[in-house]
Formats: C-alpha cells, structure tokens, sequence
C-alpha cells in the first residue's frame, strides 16, 4: 500500500514533500498531529507560509481565473474586429492556444476534456488570425478534428454570433434576438428580469449588434471556410442544445422562424426607442474599470455596440470598457491568456478561512484580508436584484473587486461567516457587527420561494426561457442551488439560528435535504461537482445541528468514501455534468476537492475514520516543497456542459483548511465542527 501510493504519486509527476511515506501507518493513515514522523504542524506553516506569499500589501488576495481556449480566443478575434492588432500579446496568447491543444486535435473545455466543437473553431482562427499557417501540422490536426465532428456549422450560438459578425456565416445560422425584447412589459414571458445577471448582461449589448448586423473589419481578410462540410450559406439546419427538447423546444423554434422572416420590418421609431434602451442599460451599469457585469463577454460585447453606433475610441465610455477588459490579461514571459473575471473578493474570503483554521500568527493575517473587504460591502445601491425583491436593504459583497449591480449570495455568506469567526473571538467583534448584520439581512430577504437560494437573484425559475433557440448553452437562469443554498445555511446556523427558532432556516433546510441524490450526493452548481455540492451540504447541515447519526449524513459521508481513490484523494471530472449521468465516474486525484471532501467528511463526523487519515496523508505526500499544491485540473464550472473554469487559489487554500481543521479536531476536547464551513 505504502509503496503503491508512492509509485503513484511520483508517475503523476507531483512534487513530493518532505513527508516520508515510509512512516505512514497501516492502511496509508498518517501518524497522529503530534507525532514526530512527517509533522503535521510543519506541514501547515509551511502552507500558510505558501499562501501568504501570494497576500496583497493591502492584506486581499486574487489568483488567476483560468477558462478554456475560448476567452483569449475571443480577445485576439476581438481585437481583428476591432481593426486592430497587438503583434506581442497574441504571440504570446498563441503559444497559449498552441500549448494546450489535445492530442484530439481540438481545444477542451477542461483539462483531458473530450473535442469541444465551439472552444476549437475559436482557438483555430485566433491562430489563423494571429498568423499560423493552415498547413502546420497542428492546424491541419485541428482542421481535421473540426471536420470528423461535423465542422463548424456544429458551433454553439454564441460561437455563430461570432462567425456572424465575421461574416463567416449568414445571420440567419442566429436565432433572432430583436431589440425590442427591451420595450417588453415585465409580464410579458420573455423579459430581461427573468433570466440570469450573466445573460442580461451579455445580452442587452448582443442585442444591439444582432439588430444592426455590424461586420468585422478584419484587416487581413482572414476566413475560416475551411471548416465547413457544407458551404455556410447553404447550411438549413442549425443545432440545438442537447436540453431543449419539445413542447417547448418546437413553439419557440416555430416562433424564431416567424422572426427570421419579419425582423427586418419592425418599425423604425420603435427599432430606435429599444437601441436608446439598450444603450442606457449598458451605461448605467458599466461600472467603471471593473466592466460591464465585470464578466468578459459583457465587456466584449458593449465595446462592439460602442463601435458599431460610431462612438469615437477616445469616448470615456468607450476608454473605460477597453480598460476593463485589458485588465483581464495575464501576460507572462512567453506566453498570455484573457481571464473571463476576477475572484478578489472570493479568493480573499476562502483564504481568510483558512488561516483562521490554522490559528497562530495567520490569524492577523486573515484579519488583513478581512479589513480590505469590509469597505467592498454594498450598503446603498440597489442592484438588478432589486426588480424582485425591492424593499430588500443592500448588504451584499461581489465577486470580483467591484460589481454594486450584482452582489452575490455565496461571496456575502462566506465573507460573513469568516467575520463572524474572528468577532466571535471578541477581537473586534464590534467593528465585523453591522457588516455581519446587515449581511444576513440581505441574504434572508432574497431567499425564494422553494426555500433555497441562488447566487445573484431570488426566484430566477423561468425554466421555459431554456428552450429558446438562443439559450442552447442552458444557463439562461439563476434558479436556487444546493451549494449557494447549503451556504446560505451555514451562515444563518453558525449566526445562532436553528431550526426551531428560525422558519426560512428550517425551509431551507427542508430544501437542502429534497435535493439530496439516490447516492447520498449532492449536486455541485459552482464547483465541480458532486464532491463540491456534498462538501456544501454536509458542512451546511452541520451547522444546523443535524447529528452524523442523520441517514442523510451518513448517506453521504458513506458515498464520499466509497469514491475515494486509491491514492488517498478525491477527484471528479468535467464529465459528471454530462446529460447522461448515472452516477459518480472515477477521475485522477485532486489537492482542492481532496480538500473538500475530507472538510465534508470532519463535518459528518467522521474525523476518525481511515479514510479522512488516508486523505490527509495524500494532502502531506503531494505537497511542493513551496508548501503548496500542484493543481492542472479544473474543478470549477461556469455553465455545466459549456464553460469550466481553473481557480488558481484553490489548490492553495482548500488543502491548508483541510489539515488544519484536522489537526484542530484530533486534538480539541470535542470532535464537532463548530463552524458554518
């Protein structure tokens, strides 16, 4: 077993620490934390050492976002568009694009991902554009690839949007979004207060551009009709997405039919009425060098629609759009991609988590991170959120370092709760008090109705809005979710509510144990997957003072050690958000959803148990000698089945938490959780 772990490690290529592998127990347990073979204690300062090399001066913390090959993609074609060009950024985006083409040929949307038709056309005439030539070896291999899975007529909508714009297809391979969608009354089915803050955001400027039709300039002329098996303009049957399927699927594409006939006849006052609208939108929130919605394609999107209403390059609306989405580059020596957001506030507060666990003289340095987001807070703009729940007080943190429109659920609570960790204390307690309070205010008030929460609006369930033939990437909506909802438990539990005395924690609750699978598992909207969803609940549940006893608890403290991998780890793939999922698929081990799974399983009850040992000693063996962990794997999901997202700070602070919180456990007075995460 020893042995077979080590060969395992070393053949992954993971840097092994200093733990000697040798000393581990019967079954690869590790020895206890006072112990003097591999040290437990050295093992979490030198994590914590690791993790606050990456701390900013002002105490906050903000690591890399990494997306797929779309997102640079789309900023070179952005670029082009634009009639511009930026010789050193995109050969150095180019070695990005180059270095991670599969040995399919194409581009994936996660790390060992299968062909992704849309991420490949993208990365394949971003190349073209920057230069390369078809006949490369790796062009030809992805040409090829391109063709076997049906060419690029097979692209999603927003990838045909693009080739649209390009000129590379005719308009009518788009479903017809007109922008008089903005002169809708709120009743009316479709409605921008129905679908998600994402959509809206990227949607208000699309629509401008689908309505004027606009073409890249494309200074050098470059086509991709190569990648086509039939000629664009001959094409009659464009796809759908694998979720839409009939009544709904069929009324909607009958109704996307009638459009593509009279679009081009609706009357010009109103045409001009709607476009002023769309405009206004954008302006209002463009929230300054942060960006529109401070999500990439937002930005994009309205830098084009600035564009193509003629607006000058020097206009301030026009310079401050560019300067958010410069803002999103990670340029390197050799090589430069575009992130499609940042995660300050995030990564700030899952740190701050993990340092409180650790204790010591990290402690102050959480409270640093703390600090620098206090002020982040949003206590008098009342954002999007509010056309739904109006008489709501603001009280929400972004994700990203400002977003007043969009606050999200999930930021807020974690922020809360690590506040509510260091006021409970009694240090400071007074100055985290109205933060706190004015936190859970605004969470309680846009729980929905089902008892749940989602991550930026209450009530987003317009599930027919996913059968428009625009919303094929299914993320249309911001429906309550098992991870968002289990935070939101935790923080009202760990603020002193139960279930007794609180009625939306004990609907919430009910709603959380509803969603619980025939596995024990709990599906994981915003982290990939399963392991993510049932760390969330189980600490949730936790919280609110549900005993290990709970055939829920041990239901799914029982799934996440019938999955654990040989090695010790956890790991789950891309592939568990398949349409076709039948249960938990085997992937190679990782050090954040190792992490997350053996805090789920101490919050079950479990902190004796062999494989929470087996876990933490993976945690040991596969630690760099920076006191950090090696993570290429994407454990994050954007949109499930579309868009998948690498958290460079993941592999920094889960695995930290994980170990501290052991150490803490095995050597407290109680062996209970005591904390809403």
């Amino acid at each position: 077993m020893r042995q077979d772990l080590h060969d395992q490690i070393v053949s992954e290529g993971t840097v092994v620490s200093s733990f000697p592998l040798d000393e581990l127990g019967p079954d690869g347990t590790v020895p206890g934390p006072t112990g003097e073979a591999g040290d437990l204690d050295a093992g979490i300062e030198r994590a914590v050492e690791g993790l606050l090399a990456h701390q900013k001066t002002d105490g906050h913390f903000c690591f890399e976002l990494e997306a797929d090959a779309t997102i640079p993609s789309e900023y070179v074609l952005l670029l082009h568009y634009l009639g511009e060009e930026d010789r050193e950024i995109e050969a150095k985006i180019g070695n990005y694009l180059r270095r991670i083409q599969a040995d399919h040929g194409g581009w994936p949307l996660f790390t060992d991902g299968a062909f992704d038709m849309s991420a490949s056309v993208k990365a394949y005439f971003a190349l073209k554009m920057i230069g390369d030539d078809p006949d490369a070896a790796h062009m030809r291999r992805a040409r090829e690839a391109i063709l076997a899975h049906g060419g690029a007529a097979r692209s999603n909508v927003f990838t045909r949007i693009l080739l649209a714009l390009y000129g590379a297809i005719p308009w009518r391979g788009v479903p017809v979004m007109p922008v008089e969608i903005m002169l809708l009354p709120r009743w009316f089915p479709i409605h921008l207060s129905k679908i998600s803050y994402w959509a809206r955001t990227v949607i208000v400027p699309l629509l401008v551009l689908q309505t004027l039709k606009p073409r890249a300039r494309n200074l050098r002329g470059i086509g991709i009709g190569e990648l086509f098996t039939t000629p664009p303009e001959e094409v009659r049957d464009w796809p759908k997405g694998p979720h839409q399927v009939a009544p709904w699927s069929q009324i909607f594409g009958g109704i996307d039919k009638v459009l593509q006939r009279i679009e081009g006849g609706f009357p010009k006052g109103s045409r001009e009425r709607a476009i002023r609208k769309a405009v206004e939108f954008v302006d209002k929130r463009l929230n300054g060098e942060d960006g529109l919605g401070a999500i990439y394609p937002a930005m994009a999107n309205a830098v084009m629609m600035y564009d193509v209403l003629g607006l000058p390059a020097d206009d301030p609306r026009v310079v401050t759009a560019r300067k958010a989405i410069e803002g999103l580059l990670v340029v390197r020596e050799d090589e430069a991609y575009c992130q499609p957001c940042v995660s300050p506030v995030w990564d700030t507060a899952l740190s701050s988590h993990a340092l409180l666990e650790a204790g010591g003289a990290a402690e102050s340095r959480a409270k640093a991170g703390l600090d620098w987001l206090k002020p982040r807070q949003e206590l008098d703009h009342k954002g999007d959120w509010a056309d739904i729940k109006p008489d709501v007080r603001p009280g929400g943190w972004a994700f990203q370092y400002a977003n007043p429109d969009y606050p999200d659920l999930d930021d807020t609570a974690v922020v809360a709760m690590a506040m509510d960790r260091v006021a409970a204390k009694g240090e400071d307690g007074g100055a985290y008090a109205e933060p706190v309070a004015r936190a859970a205010e605004w969470v309680g008030g846009l729980q929905s109705k089902n008892g749940g929460w989602a991550a930026f609006d209450a009530d987003n369930t317009y599930e027919y809005l996913n059968n428009i033939p625009f919303a094929d990437h299914g993320a249309l909506l911001d429906p309550p979710t098992a991870d968002v909802t289990a935070r939101c438990i935790s923080m009202f539990a760990q603020l002193g509510e139960t279930r007794e005395t609180s009625p939306r924690l004990a609907r919430a609750i009910d709603h959380l144990l509803s969603g619980q699978e025939q596995d024990g598992s709990w599906y994981g909207r915003w982290g990939m997957n399963y392991i993510y969803g049932t760390w969330s609940a189980l600490s949730a549940l936790n919280a609110a003072g549900i005993e290990p006893e709970h055939p829920a608890m041990r239901k799914a403290s029982g799934w996440l050690k019938a999955i654990q991998n040989e090695d010790g780890g956890w790991g789950e793939g891309g592939e568990s958000y398949a349409m076709d999922y039948a249960g938990y698929r085997p992937a190679p081990s990782t050090a954040s959803q190792t992490g997350w799974a053996l805090i789920a399983l101490m919050a079950a009850g479990q902190v004796d148990d062999p494989a929470v040992a087996r876990g933490i000693a993976y945690l040991q063996a596969t630690q760099g000698e920076d006191g950090l962990w090696e993570e290429r794997r994407y454990t994050a999901v954007g949109f499930p089945r579309v868009f998948y997202l690498r958290y460079h700070g993941y592999p920094k602070f889960f695995p930290l938490w994980a170990m501290a919180r052991y150490r803490n456990l095995k050597r407290g007075n109680s062996r209970h959780v005591s904390y809403g995460m």
